[in-house]
């Protein structure tokens, strides 16, 4: 059965050239209008999608071909048929990038390609003239099918935009459907993680609201509109329709189990979720339990297990110390047999200490010995394959993944081996027991429904035991 899909992806030749500033803008300005919107990031990021759902009130979801297949992606993107009328992809990085930085796996391209996606190219004007037409000529022959339809020029004067309009669309044949001018008010101050959390910016709903503004009054959303409606129509392959309609274990579907109530750290210092993470967990069972390790006293009751995904506790160590009573609660849990995830910024908090940038040193959890450290500079960027070991007791095979951290650990554990793709580069990692799982590699369960199987079965086993 084909779905039609109305879709867009916004893109650029590479990072800061306003990639989510401008996709936001288009969300609210579609919003306004009443359209009912859907949002996808390209690749592994958790920041972008927060700007997406600050501007659309609703859940965006990542689609990684390393992370989770390009068969995932699909089934993912086609579910946003019966949610939605448009479908909008942000990009990543630049749009040929990809993995180990010499492929176009994984990047913007193999999306759209994967997806049949029409891509509006967001190009840097400051400073340029006929040289635009040079980058984009680039960019749009780079690949005999680049997907790419379209230009949208950012930063620059309106007195100018006339006339480049005409001049790329003459020597590219593709249409400009507008620009931006650089508006500093608009913009947002970056961290080293990415862009600020829209949760810490009084003012983001109104600069949101006001970029909206600007993009109804400087591109053509019509012809976007127009644009995304394209796109062609989508169909899932066989062996993507029995995965997706399948019932048991061999088919990707996991049968009806006991249910357990999971409690998930949820606050400032605890902030990166994978949407489908949360609801792959739901559909195997789960009841999310959400708390605060900043606020609350102690983890939830009657929880059968715990997770701690990435964030900055870096930048809330001295809160989460003072927690005293929050951090024996989780200590006396796991060192009871709670099942436990600690995932990069969560891995920090299972630790003994954390020393900040600054170089204090904070009390955390002491699930595990040892402690982390600020390095000055990014240790870890970038997807890695884990292999050799087992999740909670159990073999899960090879585990894709990514890491990007600036702290090290005294200890980061040696249960996996993680390995740089189209590289020889490996490192061992990973905490790894029959009750725990914690490390700095982030884990996306659409690219391995068993990590999280084993899991949940583990807290379904320690159930049983009280």
């Amino acid at each position: 059965m084909k779905t039609k899909l109305p879709r867009i992806m916004i893109a650029a030749p590479g990072s800061g050239s306003g990639k989510t500033m401008l996709t936001c803008a288009l969300l609210a300005a579609w919003k306004e209008e009443g359209l009912r919107l859907i949002s996808y990031k390209c690749g592994p990021d958790y920041i972008d999608p927060m700007f997406h759902r600050e501007a659309l009130g609703v859940g965006s979801a990542n689609l990684d071909t390393f992370l989770c297949g390009r068969n995932y992606i699909r089934r993912r993107l086609l579910k946003g048929a019966k949610e939605a009328e448009l479908a909008v992809l942000e990009g990543v990085m630049g749009y040929y990038d990809g993995i180990g930085g010499i492929s176009d796996g994984a990047s913007s391209y193999e999306v759209a390609d994967a997806t049949g996606t029409p891509v509006v190219l967001v190009v840097d004007g400051r400073g340029k003239s006929l040289s635009l037409v040079a980058e984009i000529q680039g960019f749009q022959n780079f690949r005999k099918e680049s997907h790419i339809r379209g230009v949208i020029l950012n930063r620059i004067s309106p007195s100018i935009y006339l006339r480049l309009k005409a001049m790329i669309e003459e020597q590219t044949g593709l249409l400009v459907y507008g620009y931006l001018p650089e508006k500093k008010e608009l913009q947002v101050e970056s961290r080293y993680l990415g862009l600020r959390l829209p949760g810490e910016m009084e003012t983001m709903k109104e600069t949101l609201k006001r970029l909206g503004s600007l993009a109804e009054e400087t591109i053509d959303l019509a012809g976007l509109l127009s644009l995304a409606e394209m796109a062609g129509m989508m169909e899932m392959e066989e062996e993507e329709r029995r995965t997706s309609k399948g019932c048991g274990e061999t088919d990707g579907k996991v049968p009806a189990k006991e249910k357990v109530r999971i409690g998930i750290a949820k606050d400032e210092a605890f902030c990166f979720f994978y949407q489908d993470n949360l609801k792959i967990l739901e559909d195997m069972g789960a009841e999310l339990v959400y708390f605060s390790p900043l606020r609350d006293e102690k983890i939830p009751a009657d929880v059968d297990g715990l997770i701690f995904y990435g964030g900055y506790p870096e930048l809330y160590a001295e809160k989460l110390s003072r927690n005293s009573s929050m951090r024996d609660s989780v200590r006396m849990a796991v060192k009871k047999g709670l099942p436990c995830i600690g995932e990069c910024g969560g891995f920090l908090y299972l630790q003994e200490y954390l020393e900040t940038k600054e170089g204090q040193r904070f009390s955390m959890t002491g699930v595990l010995p040892g402690g982390s450290h600020y390095t000055g500079r990014l240790l870890r960027f970038g997807y890695v394959t884990l292999s050799g070991g087992t999740a909670f007791g159990r073999d899960a095979g090879e585990i894709p993944a990514h890491e990007f951290h600036y702290y090290d650990s005294t200890d980061a554990g040696n249960a996996y081996l993680a390995s740089k793709p189209l590289s020889k580069r490996s490192w061992r990692c990973i905490v790894s027991t029959g009750r725990l799982w914690a490390g700095y590699p982030h884990i996306h369960y659409g690219g391995n429904r068993k990590f999280a199987e084993n899991f949940l079965d583990a807290c379904r086993n320690r159930r049983k035991e009280f």
